[in-house]
């Protein structure tokens, strides 16, 4: 069993227009609805890909009731979200149809009060040992410490968990320090950790912070990791045009299912690239095309640098 951590989850929604044009008004085609939130989106991923699953964090108000109602029923994945005073957040993917871009919008979340955390802390410590990995995934709600998730992914090598960090800014810069098994920055939040805009520089950096494992996101560029075995470079074959929206958290999804099947890092890599670009590919945000992960998946091709 895999859990996914999302402090912060989301009812994400996605509007098709026309073309998006500032200052005026647009007819929406068609409004997609989907359980969000990194983790959320990792679990979604996981679960379609035949792993069990099992999702925390916090949900609240009208929102938080939609985003369980849209989970409960999806084979492989068990809900253990905790309810809060506050409304879960929305996001929002306005898609242009016309050039291909999306733009996006995020709200803040609920704000967390000290017994919520305090009640959560204790609900993750119950959830551990019955799970084989977990990832902690997204940005932190309003009110919970800075350092949660180096918090998070100390109890989870206690328990001898291996913890897998997905996250951004000042709470990945304490995880980092916490040394978790895996980060998966993407080139922004790896340049604002080390200080470098140079891809491999910047990924070794991170690893001597803390990470055990450092595999990069570099958007159509693919991914760059450097693990103890060595350093792989792993690209797509071709770009793919769509709505890179949840691209990573396939990504990540990718990666914690060849973990637990024992893949060696040349295809955990090539999957993690396959399932990104299917993500990429599909009509909603979070959700990937499988004919197309199909297709991409004997055609990535991980390659090993000095």
């Amino acid at each position: 069993m895999i859990l996914t951590v999302t402090l912060n989850t989301a009812l994400d929604l996605t509007y098709r227009v026309r073309s998006l044009r500032p200052h005026a008004s647009h007819r929406v085609s068609e409004v997609i609805e989907r359980p969000g939130g990194k983790g959320v989106n990792v679990a979604r991923v996981l679960a379609a890909l035949g792993h069990e699953v099992t999702v925390t964090g916090f949900v609240g108000g009208g929102t938080g009731r939609a985003v369980r109602d849209r989970l409960s029923g999806t084979a492989g994945l068990t809900d253990a979200l905790l309810p809060v005073t506050g409304a879960t957040r929305r996001t929002i993917a306005v898609v242009d149809e016309l050039s291909g871009d999306t733009t996006q919008l995020n709200e803040p979340g609920p704000q967390i009060s000290r017994p919520e955390w305090a009640t959560f802390l204790a609900h993750y410590e119950a959830l551990l040992p019955s799970m084989s990995a977990v990832a902690l995934c997204g940005s932190l709600p309003p009110g919970v410490p800075v350092g949660a998730y180096a918090n998070l992914v100390r109890v989870a090598r206690t328990r001898g968990v291996p913890v897998l960090l997905d996250t951004s800014g000042e709470p990945l810069r304490r995880g980092v320090a916490a040394r978790p098994d895996l980060i998966k920055p993407n080139a922004g939040e790896l340049a604002e950790l080390t200080g470098s805009h140079e891809p491999l520089r910047a990924t070794q950096d991170a690893r001597r912070r803390g990470a055990h494992t450092v595999v990069a996101s570099l958007g159509a560029d693919g991914l760059l990791a450097v693990t103890p075995e060595g350093r792989w470079r792993a690209t797509p074959p071709a770009r793919i045009p769509g709505n890179p929206t949840g691209a990573g958290d396939s990504a990540v999804a990718g990666l914690l299912s060849g973990l637990m099947e024992k893949l060696p890092w040349p295809e955990r890599l090539a999957r993690a690239v396959a399932l990104s670009a299917a993500t990429v590919a599909a009509p909603a945000a979070g959700e990937f095309d499988r004919r197309t992960f199909e297709e991409l998946l004997g055609r990535v091709s991980p390659r090993l640098i000095a």
